[in-house]
């Protein structure tokens, strides 16, 4: 890594310009490529924000480096840095996987307030990956995260509700954090909200909720949502399955002749 860089009176009046602002406008600054000069002085001088930018924008070419940025960043404490962190322990991004070192990381960002880092260590506690496996702390993490309005973690509150997982089973209550989840635009969320109310047999409002699950959906999981439908009774969830079938075809061909 560079060694902090000496600034002359113009950088320096840049530098308090850029500390100034939120990671929303740097990250537009960033995406200028005539300004990310200055968002690295700022990253050198310990704007902790600018270090974060580079650190994601570094993932994409040289882990490595990206790891050593968030690992600087989160050297002052902050929240989205050391999730950061953990995330780069758990997936071995530029150092190697190490799920123990991520719960603590994910631990010390979640008890800032970081939704994300709320989110992640309820996996690890869900699984037992990095810690001991203890259901009952997940869903509390889930519920946190999920009472910011983390979506997904919604959606993990609603399993948790649903199958018990360190928490009495509660249908209905699992049925409203689907819904939410689902409003909130999670694909998981819309999908298992759409199978409750086709339980309930209503197949219109469910009909609806599988198509934004399967348009939001990755392409794995897209196949895997018209596969479920296909093999489900109902002739209207059959007919939908071949309609989302069909639009897959047609986007392939697109790209195809596009290409």
């Amino acid at each position: 890594m560079n060694a902090p860089m000496k600034l002359d009176e113009l950088s320096a009046w840049r530098l308090a310009a850029l500390s100034m602002m939120d990671r929303a406008q740097l990250n537009a600054l960033l995406a200028a490529n005539e300004s990310s000069q200055w968002i690295e002085a700022a990253a050198q001088c310990g704007v902790v924000e600018a270090q974060l930018l580079i650190g994601r924008k570094l993932l994409e070419t040289d882990a490595h480096e990206a790891f050593a940025w968030f690992a600087r960043a989160a050297a002052n404490s902050d929240a989205e840095a050391l999730n950061m962190l953990g995330r780069c322990h758990e997936n071995g991004w530029g150092t190697p996987k190490d799920c123990a070192r991520a719960a603590t990381c994910y631990r010390h960002a979640a008890e800032k307030g970081d939704v994300w880092a709320q989110y992640n260590l309820g996996h690890l506690l869900l699984d037992g990956n990095g810690v001991p496996r203890d259901r009952n702390e997940a869903f509390l993490w889930y519920f946190r995260a999920a009472q910011q309005g983390h979506a997904r973690a919604m959606n993990l509150v609603a399993r948790c509700l649903e199958e018990g997982w360190g928490v009495e089973p509660d249908a209905r209550a699992a049925r409203n954090w689907y819904r939410k989840s689902a409003e909130r635009g999670y694909f998981r969320g819309a999908y298992n909200y759409a199978s409750i109310l086709a339980a309930e047999g209503c197949i219109t409002a469910a009909v609806m909720w599988f198509e934004r699950a399967a348009r939001d959906a990755g392409d794995e999981t897209r196949i895997n949502i018209m596969n479920a439908l296909a093999a489900r009774r109902e002739p209207v969830l059959q007919e939908l399955a071949r309609k989302l079938a069909s639009h897959s075809r047609d986007q392939v061909a697109a790209a195809f002749h596009s290409a």
